[in-house]
């Protein structure tokens, strides 16, 4: 039986400080050495690690990185996704996920995009014009560390236009200890609302969870700027499998081995009402040329056993709802359901999240949050409270002046059922700095957390990051 939500208090362990915006935390072994170090990978660009005790780099590919933060220094863009294969430490292969510089275009849309359901035109938006109207582009890349010592770009394995600047993911790169492929996820695509609903189109990259057999990829060094899996060349989809769909954006997938299989922990980013985190155990991928080939023969693919979240739909447990504040009293919320018909159609086929924190929540032992940046299982034994639960954080609780950020647990119910959660209570005095929760991470036998806090949210603000690690 797993014990009711204690509460819990952790302490945090500064380990790095004075660096970049913290996206993603990781630790491997090196080549030749003996030890977990934490590699640090920060969203200007630069790949740090910890060695006796010192900061060091591994990799800095801050030139191959888009100019971030042109419109008043917050942005989603730049260095997102690491990854260690496997056998990183006979292979030397490792994978990034970065938004890459030169390509900025205008962007899909002239305007922010909000639906009107009085306007059935704002329902049935087409992303058009796509080799002229995107944001940016992002690209999944296999590196080798040779064996000077030096980290080399082997070859390009997906070239991704992106409509808007937002929601590219971030720790979208992570291997499955089930299947061995590498898993990246993506964000649907940005700007709010997910415009075009690419989500939910089975032919659409945005808004998925995607497996790559990196060992059977072809070894094209240029693979083709898409959008859509069917403008991939075969080889290339014959690679690709797609767990899930319906994301609106993700901070990663975390793997929980229980017994002779793994929970899959992934949180979904809301848009006005609440943050959800989903659970999941069995799964069935549909093959990229299923997916294809049910769409050429306009029929439904064998979806039995596909995940979808349900965005844009749904916002976790709830109907997708636009809030405007009520024009007869301003202290009143009115709230409309954006997509009706998206909504009822994926009623019974979605997956209800395990937990979900709310923007606004004035139950006393909560917090209004604004966010989700990182979704972690832990297995340790030093936070007895936590052994065995998935840990997430919050970017900012909206109640906390100076800013701080949240940290609270769940845990998997046997019957699959919903579960509560509970606020981690943090002793660390931050003194009159903001505190944004920017990313979390975890060791390899996820016994240890480490905790990415930045004093701002642009990314243009320098050297403002931390890295600590959760301690008893």
């Amino acid at each position: 039986m797993l014990s009711p939500l204690t509460k819990v208090k952790v302490g945090l362990r500064p380990i790095a400080s004075n660096i970049n915006l913290p996206t993603v935390l990781k630790t491997t072994i090196l080549p030749g050495d003996s030890i977990e170090r934490l590699f640090i990978a920060t969203q200007v660009g630069e790949i740090l690690y910890i060695g006796n005790g010192l900061i060091r780099t591994f990799l800095d590919i801050r030139p191959r990185i888009l100019k971030l933060g042109s419109s008043g220094g917050y942005d989603e863009r730049g260095l997102l996704g690491l990854a260690f294969h496997p056998k990183f430490y006979d292979t030397g292969l490792f994978y990034l996920h970065y938004s890459v510089a030169g390509t900025q275009g205008p962007g899909a849309l002239p305007d922010s995009f909000k639906p009107d359901p009085c306007d059935p035109s704002t329902l049935n938006l087409r992303w058009i014009n796509r080799e002229t109207q995107y944001d940016h582009i992002d690209t999944i890349e296999e590196w080798i560390l040779q064996s000077n010592g030096q980290p080399q770009k082997r070859r390009t394995l997906l070239n991704l236009r992106r409509p808007f600047s937002n929601h590219n993911g971030v720790n979208s790169l992570n291997f499955s200890p089930e299947t061995g492929k590498l898993v990246l996820t993506t964000g649907d695509g940005g700007s709010g609302y997910d415009p075009f609903n690419l989500s939910q189109d089975d032919l659409e990259i945005a808004g998925k969870i995607i497996e790559l057999d990196v060992g059977k990829y072809p070894h094209s060094h240029h693979p083709p700027i898409v959008t859509r899996f069917n403008e991939l060349p075969v080889p290339i989809q014959e690679t690709l499998t797609v767990i899930a769909k319906g994301v609106r954006n993700m901070p990663g997938i975390s793997f929980q081995r229980l017994y002779n299989q793994y929970i899959k922990y992934a949180g979904n980013v809301g848009q006005d009402l609440v943050e959800s985190i989903f659970s999941f155990v069995h799964y069935k991928p549909i093959p990229v040329t299923q997916l294809i080939q049910a769409s050429f023969m306009n029929s439904e693919p064998d979806n039995k056993g596909f995940i979808n979240f349900g965005w844009r739909g749904w916002e976790g447990a709830f109907p997708a709802s636009i809030i405007r504040r009520c024009t007869e009293n301003s202290t009143l919320d009115e709230k409309t359901i954006a997509f009706y018909n998206e909504a009822v159609t994926l009623s019974g086929s979605r997956l209800q999240p395990l937990t979900s924190y709310f923007h606004r929540d004035i139950r006393p032992d909560k917090f209004g949050g604004t966010a989700l940046t990182g979704v972690q299982a832990y297995m340790g034994r030093s936070i007895p409270g936590l052994t065995g639960s998935v840990v997430f954080t919050d970017l900012a609780r909206k109640e906390s002046q100076p800013v701080r950020g949240a940290l609270a647990y769940t845990f998997v119910r046997p019957n699959g059922q919903q579960n509560d959660f509970s606020v981690i209570q943090t002793d660390y005095d931050f003194g009159s700095q903001p505190a944004y929760y920017v990313s979390l991470g975890s060791n390899l036998d996820q016994t240890r957390l480490y905790l990415g806090v930045y004093n701002s949210v642009k990314v243009t603000d320098f050297n403002q990051g931390t890295v600590y690690e959760i301690v008893p």
